[in-house]
């Protein structure tokens, strides 16, 4: 392994021969290191170095390092510590571990054993910071939008459910972000360290979701060549996140329902009682009342389900969130294909908030990520996006009088006039048949934004 040039290693012991034997053999292996003799004088050191491993002799005069140890992890959590001593024993040593410490060490000290242990706990620093940044990023890409009130509303519902342990189902159009709220839900539980599962009910066919939800056994049906866990039992002491529940087959149903109602089940083809400890979500995206009358959707999976309820809003009651989405949708494909983030004209954000979102914030992602791919331009103006998108061939639609109508088109037609002549002012003024000033003073008065 190639040497840590710019980790600091932080040395504590009462014994000045080991101060320095241990400063050496870590310097030439490319380590910075700071020492102290005592308890005290290393919880100063500590507070400026910011060290990245600490060795800590347990025994010292003023302070001993146990208490130094309570005191550095009270600072600093994610320090690895290694404990040094000549007289241990069993018990200080468990002890150490409990209260954080990384491992314990016996002097006289095996130099190799040193610099192994220092590497491991390095490596093992890393992967927890990698750790970290992977858990932010998955964090940010299942992040809510939006400041309208609605979104306010949802976002506190959200915090006051996950607390809890009660089930909670959602209800919301297809596209609107059932899924990121269910995962938000996961994410502020106490289970946020467990696995968050999902199983999407409309897409998996009805012979299959019953080994699908509970596993099954070796041979249990043609194809069964081994054995596999369900996602109730992978979702143990997490979440299970039954999406589309409304298209889950009446039978299966009364599977889930007992379940719920008992924390237990059996593979398709075995015997064995599983019990789990699971809390559910369930999402849909139809009337379950409505589903209830017509004999498709049992009412007592329907109480059960319905402990926490909760409606997530269409895009289109909540327009204003549009321009933070658009801006969000923006920079995610421009980091997520190597380019510029671009930004769109005022006149096509209008447009993006003139339309209706049928398909909801998915239809939206999905429209920005095609105006970053198609778009050659900078800014991503009305025009381009007219090529591309339904968004915008009614945009007259939102003119309220013959005034408004007349200026976007005249402004429409002097943004075609000015792109085929590649912005050059002078050959569109005389393409349009005005003077040159009258044009600069049309395209200030319009709103065109020229590159």
């Amino acid at each position: 392994m190639g040497k840590a040039a710019k980790a600091t290693i932080l040395v504590v012991d009462d014994e000045q021969s080991i101060l320095e034997t241990l400063t050496g053999i870590l310097e030439d292996e490319g380590y910075h290191v700071v020492t102290a003799s005592s308890g005290k004088n290393a919880l100063a050191k500590f507070s400026y170095a910011a060290p990245d491993i600490v060795l800590l002799d347990v025994w010292m005069p003023d302070m001993d390092g146990i208490e130094t140890l309570k005191r550095m992890r009270e600072k600093k959590k994610d320090v690895c510590i290694i404990m040094i001593s000549g007289h241990s024993n069993i018990d200080t040593a468990v002890h150490a571990i409990k209260l954080g410490a990384y491992d314990f060490l016996e002097k006289p000290l095996s130099l190799e054993k040193i610099l192994i242990l220092v590497r491991r706990a390095l490596e093992k620093q890393k992967l927890e910071k990698e750790n970290i940044e992977l858990r932010n990023s998955i964090s940010r890409k299942w992040e809510i939008i939006g400041e309208s009130p609605k979104i306010v509303d949802l976002k506190n519902k959200i915090m006051q459910a996950a607390a809890s342990q009660g089930r909670v189902i959602i209800f919301g159009e297809s596209g609107a972000g059932k899924e990121l709220v269910a995962r938000a839900l996961h994410n502020e539980s106490n289970r946020k360290n467990k696995s968050f599962i999902e199983v999407n009910c409309a897409a998996i066919p009805h012979e299959l979701i019953e080994s699908e939800l509970f596993g099954h056994e070796k041979g249990s049906f043609t194809g069964a060549f081994e054995s596999k866990k369900g996602k109730f039992e992978l979702a143990h002491e997490g979440t299970l996140f039954l999406d589309e529940i409304g298209d889950m087959s009446p039978a299966t149903q009364a599977k889930v329902l007992r379940v719920i109602e008992t924390q237990e089940f059996q593979r398709v083809g075995g015997s064995r009682k599983i019990k789990v400890d699971v809390r559910i979500i369930a999402a849909t995206n139809k009337d379950l009342h409505a589903e209830i009358e017509k004999g498709n959707f049992r009412e007592d999976l329907y109480f059960r389900l319905n402990v926490i309820p909760i409606t997530v809003p269409p895009l289109r009651e909540r327009k204003e969130d549009i321009p933070l989405l658009v801006k969000y949708f923006l920079e995610n494909f421009a980091q997520q294909y190597g380019q510029k983030p671009k930004k769109v004209s005022k006149a096509t954000l209008r447009a993006l908030m003139d339309y209706d979102w049928p398909g909801n914030v998915r239809e939206l992602k999905n429209t920005i990520e095609r105006f970053v791919i198609m778009n050659p331009f900078e800014t991503i103006d009305v025009r381009e996006v007219q090529t591309y998108s339904r968004v915008v061939k009614n945009h007259y639609s939102s003119c309220k009088t013959l005034r408004d109508a007349r200026e976007q088109f005249e402004r429409d037609f002097i943004l075609k006039k000015l792109q085929e002549n590649n912005w050059n002012i002078s050959k569109t003024a005389e393409d349009l048949e005005i003077e040159r000033s009258n044009l600069h003073r049309k395209i200030k008065a319009l709103g065109i934004e020229t590159p």
